[in-house]
């Protein structure tokens, strides 16, 4: 039977792990997603998941490489990550990506070294855009263990065989507790199936190997038979990609349809967006933050919505210009910086409605680097500024910064360092 139970956001996803009957795990610990791995290590130990491997490594490169192999031979595989320690798996990600492994990894995110960091931004979430990988977030931790399932099954969908990202805020999700349902295992079996992977080493009435090695152009027919070149398999991943948006939506739709929740229409959430002037963009805790800034915002006559991005990559350009088709002005509030540009999300969107009938004005806002809160208060400023911005036909280009301590740069300048 389902049962509710309290959960941090890092165990939510070791539950998800256990609901998906998870055949090899290997992690290598790093604040703040540790957490999610112990877990995991528990229920194997106890027997709560019986056949599975959990795979002891000595770094978060080796944690990535094991569950590559494993997953070429046909098991579902999961590991975890965080800032650092995703970095240094960065080399395998793009071999995960174009190998067409379903292998699913949590991010906890975290601040991106240097200067040192343990607590939260998007950094991390978002350097892994261009890896081929889908790419998730989550709210609240309930939405952490719904969104481990689906991922699995999207990841895992012949016309996808994709790995997928699933991202949460580490220490306000990762650390935090709340009442997750944990679905009943037979349950979930009947939506995630067993994994049939086209790629299994350990089929041995039909042997192959894995090689990935390439020509610029597809080589000879008589020497190497029908084999495509480099351009031929990247724009397969593309495509790929391309056909994850559709399946996505399914997905979702026939989760809410078996347990009963739903989060948007899969790709993006909404809230109070019916009749609104402005719309707030933004991700994971930036995006429930934001819930409160736009009842706020109301109680003060700005007729204010969110949209609240779930799936990330691929980038879903024709959702977005559909949610955002009544509004003139758009907020976006990034986690994080495209270094040398401005938000990423900012500069995404922008991109992604340039084209569109209508075009809203877009400001662009960084909030809450390295664990800095960030407030519903701060929020409806930024709002009610960019608003009053655009009645003054000011330039809505540049990016601006909410919560930094101008006072502070006085001793960057003096140390050399601004």
């Amino acid at each position: 039977m389902p049962r509710v139970m309290l959960l941090k956001g890092n165990h939510a996803a070791a539950y998800a792990c256990k609901s998906a009957r998870v055949g090899v795990v290997a992690a290598y610990p790093i604040t703040p997603q540790s957490p999610v791995v112990e877990k995991i290590s528990e229920f194997v130990e106890s027997g709560e998941l019986p056949g599975t491997q959990f795979v002891k490594v000595e770094s978060e490169q080796s944690a990535i490489t094991a569950v590559i192999a494993a997953s070429a031979t046909g098991s579902r595989v999961f590991t975890a990550s965080s800032a650092n320690g995703l970095m240094y798996m960065f080399e395998l990600l793009p071999w995960a990506a174009g190998t067409r492994l379903p292998i699913v990894l949590c991010i906890a995110t975290r601040a991106v070294a240097a200067p040192w960091s343990v607590w939260t931004d998007h950094t991390d979430a978002f350097m892994t855009r261009d890896c081929g990988w889908i790419t998730f977030f989550s709210e609240n931790n309930q939405e952490i263990y719904d969104t481990v399932l689906m991922a699995y099954r999207v990841a895992e969908d012949p016309s996808v065989y994709l790995p997928a990202f699933s991202a949460y805020d580490g220490y306000i999700l990762s650390h935090t507790q709340m009442p997750v349902q944990v679905e009943d295992i037979e349950v979930v079996d009947q939506f995630l199936p067993p994994l049939k992977h086209h790629i299994n080493l350990t089929d041995f009435d039909n042997v192959k190997g894995v090689g990935p090695v390439t020509l610029p152009h597809p080589p000879d027919r008589h020497e190497f038979g029908h084999a495509p070149g480099y351009f031929e398999y990247k724009f397969a991943i593309q495509r790929s990609l391309e056909r994850s948006l559709p399946e996505i939506k399914k997905v979702h739709k026939e989760f809410c349809e078996i347990f009963g929740r739903s989060y948007g229409n899969g790709i993006y959430k909404t809230y109070r967006m019916e009749d609104a002037e402005v719309a707030i963009f933004a991700v994971m805790s930036v995006a429930s933050e934001s819930r409160l800034a736009v009842d706020y915002l109301r109680e003060q006559g700005v007729k204010a919505g969110l949209v609240s991005l779930k799936v990330f990559r691929p980038f879903p350009i024709e959702d977005l210009r559909k949610a955002f088709k009544n509004v003139s002005n758009v907020v976006v509030f990034d986690r994080e910086i495209g270094y040398g540009y401005e938000g990423v999300l900012s500069y995404e969107l922008k991109a992604a409605l340039y084209k569109s009938s209508t075009q809203p004005d877009i400001k662009g806002y960084i909030v809450g680097l390295g664990g800095r809160d960030i407030t519903y208060q701060q929020i409806a400023k930024g709002v009610k500024d960019a608003l009053a911005m655009e009645s003054v036909n000011e330039n809505l280009i540049e990016t601006d910064y909410i919560g930094l301590e101008l006072d502070k740069l006085e001793f960057l300048k003096r140390e050399g360092g601004y």
